[in-house]
């Protein structure tokens, strides 16, 4: 995610440059801000690699070496799960905080998804349309008790709400911190 966001930043600064020179008249700058981005459910190092390819050697340069000793046959059917696996969809449940068909209902779902994103910025929201329904479904949850604890916390403002099982991203692993603050640099017109 990070990767993403300075190749961004790259572009944008390139873009400015460009920019600046086709239009002289109109000046801008750039500016840090700060935006909030979720937090990584994993460690993204070890997609797609194997942990046993990361064992401390002293090829490597490290102090000690580890080997494991195992049979081709472990090795190649532990392959073969991470392979069959790597699309399947995690179950869990979320909290659906809108659901409606009425005529306002587009500009209404994205009012409540809004609303929802101002108050809980930590809880990621999706806002989606399966013909001819307009939702918004809130949280990823593993766990039915879990949904069921956020349900009671926003069902003062969401009177409406429900829990449902659906798949889900992964959750982050450090809830207290499921948010990363980020300084990035914006292109502002100078008035």
């Amino acid at each position: 995610m990070k990767k993403i966001l300075y190749i961004f930043m790259a572009v944008g600064m390139l873009l400015t440059g460009m920019s600046a020179k086709a239009d002289a008249q109109e000046r801008y700058e750039l500016v840090d801000s700060v935006i909030f981005r979720m937090a990584d459910a994993a460690d993204s190092s070890l997609y797609g690699r194997s942990i046993l390819s990361l064992m401390p050697s002293k090829s490597k340069g490290d102090v000690a070496t580890v080997t494991v000793k195992q049979s081709s046959a472990i090795a190649s059917a532990m392959d073969a799960h991470v392979r069959s696996n790597s699309n399947r969809a995690l179950k869990g449940y979320r909290v659906r905080i809108y659901f409606d068909n009425k005529q306002n209902s587009r500009n209404a779902s994205m009012a409540v998804y809004n609303a929802f994103c101002q108050s809980h910025h930590d809880v990621p929201a999706y806002r989606t349309y399966v013909n001819p329904y307009f939702k918004v479904t809130v949280g990823d949850f593993r766990t039915k008790s879990e949904a069921m604890q956020f349900m009671a916390r926003i069902k003062s403002e969401f009177p409406s709400a429900f829990v449902i099982k659906e798949n889900i991203k992964s959750p982050v692993v450090d809830k207290a911190n499921a948010f990363v603050a980020d300084t990035i640099k914006v292109r502002r017109k100078i008035q």
